[in-house]
């Protein structure tokens, strides 16, 4: 495999090794404990463990309706808000990331350049999987008037999405993390300009 396709969100397991000095500096396990975790990183690490709580929310909610342990209406009631609110603010924090934090991260340490554009180009095909992932759920949510046979057909294309959607969620939001966390902690909020 070549190492463009490697960092493909779908196709790598972390961030290549080069782009790794400064987590392998502040290892996860680590991260608590240092001085610098106050301010934006803490905040970052919230924020990410909102989307894996809202994106696990999820992938239950479709998993309970085809099981049967919803109805069909109980379950648009359900889905419909919490997936508005998902897709809404991971979208919103896409932006923030994309037009303020990374170009300011990657100015004051132009080593970790490389791995903004990757987590940039991982915001492009997570945007793309949002919008499949919308697809998929507006068709579904339409055929909840239909037989059950056409609703348990759009159930499962719209769980398949969504487990896509949180795979590659799951991946970024994890080498986002090794990126921009240890450089917090080894700068501080004010020394980024972020404070």
């Amino acid at each position: 495999m070549s190492e463009a396709a490697n960092l493909l969100l779908l196709e790598r397991k972390a961030l290549p090794d080069d782009l790794r000095w400064l987590v392998d500096k502040y290892p996860r396990e680590n991260w608590q404990g240092h001085a610098n975790i106050h301010g934006i990183a803490n905040m970052w690490l919230q924020r990410h463990d909102m989307f894996r709580e809202l994106g696990g929310m999820l992938t239950n909610g479709i998993g309970d309706y085809r099981e049967g342990r919803l109805t069909a209406p109980d379950f648009a009631r359900w889905f419909a808000p919490r997936l508005n609110h998902f897709l809404g603010n991971l979208d919103g924090h896409h932006n923030v990331e994309d037009h303020h934090y990374f170009p300011v991260f990657a100015k004051v340490e132009a080593r970790l350049k490389r791995g903004f554009e990757i987590l940039d180009t991982d915001h492009q095909t997570i945007h793309e999987g949002l919008e499949r992932n919308v697809e998929a759920a507006n068709a579904f949510i339409k055929t909840l008037q239909e037989s059950e046979d056409k609703q348990r057909f759009a159930a499962d294309a719209y769980a398949d999405e969504n487990s896509r959607l949180i795979a590659m969620l799951t991946q970024h939001l994890a080498d986002e993390e090794d990126l921009i966390i240890p450089l917090i902690l080894d700068r501080g909020d004010r020394a980024l300009g972020i404070a």
